[in-house]
Formats: C-alpha cells, sequence, structure tokens
C-alpha cells in the first residue's frame, strides 16, 4: 500500500523496532483508495497477530460507483496453529511442512466445532448484527499464515465491488475464493426472512476438504429481527476441489471497473496499459524447499534470500558496500539453488512484465510493495512467449497481491513510477520465511527530490 520505501516496514528497507523501542510510519495516502491491512512483517509474528485493517475512503467530492452502503463491516479471517509463531518456525527449520492449521478464526474468534468430543463446547463465535433491507459493505482480509480460504454467507449473495484499492465491475457470487494477503469488498444486501441466524463461513480452499474439515472459521449474521439461532450444516464449499481449470475462472472473472474514479477525478480505467511497450520481462519461478548449506530453504529462480545487514536503502544512503547485490537473473537457471542477497535491478519509468510460474505443490500468493500491478494472464502448465496472446490488455485489474496455482503461471504488467527499493515476495508465511523474496531497486538517475520522499529523521533506531 505505501508508497514511500523509507517507510516500508520490511528488513530490506527498515531496521527492525527493538523491544520497547517505537517507529512512527508516516506515509501518504492521497493517490490509494480501498481496503487494506497492516502486519509485522519479522519472524512470522503475524501468526501471532498484530494485524488490523486500514479503510482509504473516496474524497467526498468522488463518487464512488455504487450506493453508499449503510455501514462498513470488516472481517479478518485467517487459518490459526495452537503452536506460537517461534515454534512454528522452528518447525520449518526442521525441514517439515506446517502441516493442517488447527482452525480458522474469523477477527479472533471461533474456531468452528467440527467435532464434539475434539473441540471444546462454548467456543465464542463472532456476531455481526444487521437490519434486514438494508446493505453493507464486507471488507474481507486473509490474514492467514498460508491456507486459501473460501469465503461465503449462507443464502446472501456477494456482489464484488473492490479489490486491494481498485472498484472491479460488479458481479455476483455465492462464494469467493481469498487467498493469503488479499482483501475483497463485497456489497451483501440482507434480503432474507430473518426466520433464523444465519452462518458466515470462511473454510480451507485447494486442499484435501474432507480431510481438512477442521480448518473451518464461523461468524453468525444476525438480523435484528431474527426468530432464532443459527442451525442445520454450513453452507458447502464449492465442489470443484479437482477441477482446478474451472476455479481459475473466478480470478480470471475480476476486471476492473473502467468507468470508476479511483483517488483522483480521472477514471482509474483510463491508463491504457495494453498499448505500452514492454521494456523488461522477468519470469521467477517458485520451487518447493530444499537443503541449502545444511538449511532448510526455497527458492526464486534458485536463489533464496538473505536479508542484508544493512537496510538496502540504508546502504545507498551512507555508502556500505557489498550490503547486497544488483544481480537478480531475469529467468530461472539450471544451477545449484543457494542463498544470497541478489537484488533486480529495475529501472525507473520502465513498464516491465513479470512472470510468476509456481512449480512448488501449494497454492501461493505474491505481493509487491510500493506498487499495484496488472493481472494480464493466468493458467496452468509452462509460460511461453505464445502465452502474450491470451493477456487482458483492456481491463485487468490493478491490485498489489495475486494467486499463482500449483503447478500455473500468473502474468503482470507493473509501470515502475515509485522510486525506492520494494519488496517482492510469496506472502504464504512459510516459503516467505524460508527466502522466497527479492526486491526492486528503483533509482532515478536524474533525482532532483521530487521523484523520493527524502530519508526520516528515524530512519534508524
Amino acid at each position: 500500500m505505501r508508497r514511500n520505501s523509507w517507510q516500508d516496514g520490511v528488513l530490506g528497507t527498515n531496521c527492525p523496532i527493538h523491544p520497547k523501542k517505537n517507529f512512527t510510519y508516516r506515509f501518504q495516502v492521497k493517490d490509494q483508495i480501498g481496503s487494506f491491512f497492516y502486519f509485522p512483517s519479522l519472524n512470522f509474528q503475524r501468526a501471532s497477530g498484530g494485524f488490523g485493517p486500514i479503510i482509504i475512503n473516496n474524497r467526498n467530492i468522488i463518487a464512488i460507483p455504487f450506493a453508499h452502503p449503510d455501514a462498513d463491516i470488516v472481517l479478518l479471517v485467517g487459518d490459526w496453529y495452537t503452536k506460537n509463531h517461534t515454534a512454528l518456525r522452528t518447525t520449518l527449520e526442521s525441514g517439515e511442512e506446517l502441516g493442517m492449521p488447527d482452525g480458522v478464526l474469523i477477527n479472533g474468534k471461533g474456531p468452528y466445532r467440527y467435532n464434539s468430543t475434539l473441540v471444546l463446547d462454548g467456543i465464542e463465535y463472532e456476531t455481526i448484527n444487521v437490519d434486514p433491507g438494508k446493505t453493507y459493505r464486507f471488507r474481507v482480509h486473509n490474514v492467514g499464515t498460508s491456507t486459501s480460504l473460501n469465503f461465503r454467507i449462507e443464502g446472501h449473495n456477494l456482489l464484488l465491488v473492490e479489490t486491494e484499492g481498485f472498484y472491479t465491475t460488479q458481479q455476483n457470487f455465492t462464494s469467493f475464493d481469498i487467498h493469503v494477503g488479499q482483501s475483497y469488498s463485497f456489497l451483501v444486501t440482507m434480503d432474507q426472512n430473518a426466520t433464523k441466524d444465519y452462518y458466515i463461513v470462511a473454510s480451507a480452499r485447494f486442499v484435501n476438504e474432507t480431510v481438512w474439515e477442521r480448518v473451518t472459521g464461523v461468524a453468525i449474521l444476525h438480523y435484528s429481527n431474527s426468530k432464532g439461532p443459527a442451525s442445520g450444516p454450513l453452507p458447502v464449499a464449492p465442489s470443484d476441489i479437482y477441477n482446478q481449470w474451472s476455479a481459475m475462472n473466478q480470478p480470471r472473472a475480476i476486471r476492473q471497473n473502467t468507468t470508476a474514479s479511483g483517488a483522483r477525478p480521472n477514471p482509474q480505467g483510463s491508463f491504457h496499459y495494453g498499448s505500452i511497450n514492454v521494456t523488461d520481462t522477468y519470469v521467477i519461478q517458485s520451487l518447493p524447499p530444499v537443503r541449502i548449506d545444511g538449511k532448510f530453504r526455497a527458492t526464486l529462480n534458485g536463489i533464496s534470500f538473505v536479508n542484508p545487514d544493512t537496510p538496502i536503502r540504508l546502504a545507498d544512503l551512507h555508502k556500505v558496500k557489498g550490503a547486497y547485490k544488483l544481480d537478480f537473473p531475469n529467468k530461472p537457471h539450471d544451477r545449484t539453488p543457494h542463498m544470497d542477497r541478489s537484488v533486480i535491478n529495475a529501472t525507473y519509468k520502465g513498464f516491465i512484465e513479470i512472470i510468476l510460474q509456481n512449480n512448488d505443490t501449494k497454492m501461493q500468493s505474491f505481493h509487491m510493495d510500493g506498487y499495484a500491478f496488472f493481472v494480464v494472464g493466468m493458467d496452468f502448465g509452462v509460460w511461453s512467449e505464445n502465452s502474450r496472446n491470451n493477456y487482458n490488455k483492456w481491463d485487468a485489474i490493478s491490485r498489489s497481491t495475486t494467486e499463482v496455482y500449483p503447478g500455473g503461471w500468473t502474468a503482470v504488467l507493473v509501470s515502475l513510477d515509485n522510486v525506492g527499493v520494494w519488496n517482492l515476495r510469496v506472502e504464504n508465511l512459510d516459503r516467505w520465511y524460508l527466502g522466497q523474496e527479492t526486491y526492486m531497486r528503483i533509482i532515478n538517475p536524474e533525482e532532483n527530490g521530487k521523484t523520493e520522499m527524502v530519508p526520516p529523521d528515524n530512519q534508524s533506531i
């Protein structure tokens, strides 16, 4: 979300905040609107909480592309382990996968009591109080560790309207897949007869859902005129688990609302990205973890990233030599995987194509700090230059976090207009922690103090 890399909050750009110290983030949001969330970026700490929503509203003079909802409702959903974040790190470092989570929490409450013997009675669920006939904007964020979730509300349609700061074409869904790190807005109208309360469900997706039954979160939608508590079976998840080609139709259907205004009065879809010449192409391949120098590590293009001792932009400012290397490869190489501080040497005002090739065994989310990118293509198999023939060059959604299916690829286009050092990573905490990240270093060779904010007084603590 941030547009100032001095305030980005990752180890490549900021020193960590020491115990009993504080750091004040100062950043502008003038070019953004929509639904975001904040979280700690170090050492798996997100798995222990500390996250929360950020809502950036349109200015009053700029209309939103739908009737004003009666209220905003924020739902933070995510997988949950009974082990703390340090124990989860130890599991990964030992060479094991994290395995099945112990449940899913919704706003910190739950999980679902899937078994009356194994799960204690009396678990409190989040309750959302609503009035009949009103329409609410549900802002749903997957703040979890590594599990994609399917979100649904019993008996109600989800009208998709926004994702991570960009308005979408409006489409109704009965359920929606939300991957790790993603944020969505849905309009939900309370049009049911309230014979009882209704279940809100977030359940594990793209796993063996029969085995992963317990990885389910439940909240309660309570009408003010409800005649009784929620009862009966939970609304069912999609039945296409073994047909991922069908499941991919949903993210492919997400399009940008090209008639809506964003943070500024001009239409957010007026940027004709499809007619701009691409200046560089990067094919970034993720692979399952392997042993590197005796350590369990994961790689992008054969490189498992190691955080520099001095954050990259600070190293530039203070002319620290050898802190990092500007040699991240633009395509996979058949070389021995290794650990390194390898960074993308990106060109200011370039227009780049990034192919995210997922040769890992699990669904992944990729995120880019400081930018939104156009998600122009997505498919299974290995990307080739012919894949460009099927790109969406007209109304692709712009966002900051995209899913990449196992055994598949996702293509994004990015306009490099934001000077700084920006993290590009797998958002799934297990793979991120094991090294699946890098940075883009974008420097204006004619820097005159206007294209990058000056270092803050609290740049290091």
